[in-house]
């Protein structure tokens, strides 16, 4: 009776160091999890996130190419996943099947898109949502575009629907510098609605966003100026005025409150800035002058000089049917014969309205232009401009550059 009392004593002991064991195991996996998190963010500024792929301003040599952590780390991030199971397959709210639309959008990784969905509701845990997708590898594979999904959704259905984004819908790029014409037959190459019911819509400006306001006397009506460049994903059924509304949305999230008040802090207001950082996406070619552009085109405002800004002049002559192009060089005599408000030959002060839709590193330029003393500029004839202080330096580039 006694050894059967000590050996079921031995077998209570090694059950109890069966599960230390696992406690520490699962400790580990969770303490070296957090290690890799950690690292990471120290060496790239984010959380743990297996390749956060290109932005528009930087390159990969494994863009759209999945990649696992290292083998160590996978294994101790499945177990701790494990762990987690009963998290990832409950929903937020089982019988709650409304549709939310969510967005994801271009340059995003799980790092900011589980933060928006745990916001909305629709994950418990943004943290669990960057470790899932790290451990399966598909952050580069969360597509870009508009999902329907639902708080009945669990977090493993979630992660799934958002790397089918392609396959249900239309990818459009806007490219930066285009007027509300291109963009309107952009749209309808790609098969989302016909020109003329996007022309209607983007002729009125009566959207509920509070900066398409504060329009000065004379100013035209419409979007142009704020139909955000880039690239979106739409539905294959999306209606025109839904498509609008994405890239107006697209523009209030870009274009923050922060950067509208300082658009505004330099004599204009926040829609003559706009019209301003218009003129410089059609004038800069080279990403590094824009603010120095900028500051030339603010610097004649303060001294009350006109822009003299071609591409003033190409907006107002409009479509040529010759070569069937909206932009056309100006000709030296048009700066004179063109008359039009968007003259800025003839006219003193920015245009009554952008000319295009400026990209952000204009919009940002004319934010946070450049302190100079140049007053002039002149295409050199390689994207980049020769810039002077006074008129007589001005001429001399202006010989030297073959321009008339």
């Amino acid at each position: 009776m006694r050894l059967r009392k000590g050996k079921r004593q031995l077998t209570d002991r090694w059950r109890a160091l069966l599960r230390v064991g696992l406690f520490v195991v699962a400790v580990a996996a969770i303490v070296a999890i957090f290690g890799v998190g950690m690292r990471a963010v120290l060496t790239q500024g984010q959380v743990p996130n297996t390749s956060p792929g290109p932005t528009p301003t930087e390159e990969s040599t494994t863009a759209g190419q999945p990649q696992a952590p290292s083998s160590l780390a996978h294994t101790l991030l499945g177990i701790y996943l494990s762990l987690r199971q009963s998290d990832i397959e409950q929903p937020v709210s089982p019988g709650d099947t409304r549709k939310v639309t969510f967005a994801v959008e271009a340059g995003e990784t799980a790092a900011t898109i589980g933060p928006r969905l745990e916001q909305m509701g629709l994950i418990r845990d943004a943290g669990l949502f960057s470790l899932l997708v790290r451990y399966r590898g598909v952050d580069n594979a969360l597509e870009v575009g508009e999902y329907q999904l639902s708080p009945a959704m669990s977090l493993d259905q979630i992660v799934t629907e958002l790397q089918h984004g392609l396959a249900k819908g239309v990818l459009v790029t806007i490219p930066e510098g285009w007027r509300m014409e291109q963009v309107a037959a952009r749209l309808e190459e790609a098969g989302l609605g016909k020109a003329d019911e996007y022309l209607a819509l983007m002729r009125k400006h009566d959207y509920p966003y509070a900066w398409l306001g504060g329009r000065p006397e004379g100013a035209p009506d419409g979007l142009e100026g704020f139909l955000f460049p880039d690239t979106y994903q739409f539905p294959a059924d999306a209606k025109p005025a839904a498509v609008i509304d994405a890239m107006l949305r697209n523009f209030d999230r870009r274009v923050t409150p922060e950067l509208r008040r300082d658009l505004a802090s330099h004599g204009l207001s926040f829609y003559q800035a706009l019209a301003l950082a218009s003129i410089v996406e059609r004038e800069a070619v080279k990403a590094e002058e824009r603010p120095t552009i900028a500051g030339v085109f603010l610097a004649r405002i303060d001294r009350g000089m006109p822009l003299q800004a071609d591409p003033t002049v190409s907006y107002a002559k409009g479509f040529d049917p010759q070569s069937n192009r909206w932009w056309t060089p100006m000709q030296q005599d048009e700066s004179k014969t063109v008359d039009s408000a968007y003259n800025t030959f003839l006219h003193v002060g920015v245009t009554p309205g952008p000319i295009c839709s400026p990209g952000l590193a204009s919009i940002e330029a004319v934010a946070h232009p450049a302190s100079t003393n140049y007053l002039y500029f002149v295409a050199k004839g390689d994207g980049s401009h020769v810039f002077a202080e006074s008129y007589d330096e001005h001429l001399a580039n202006v010989r030297k550059y073959g321009q008339q």
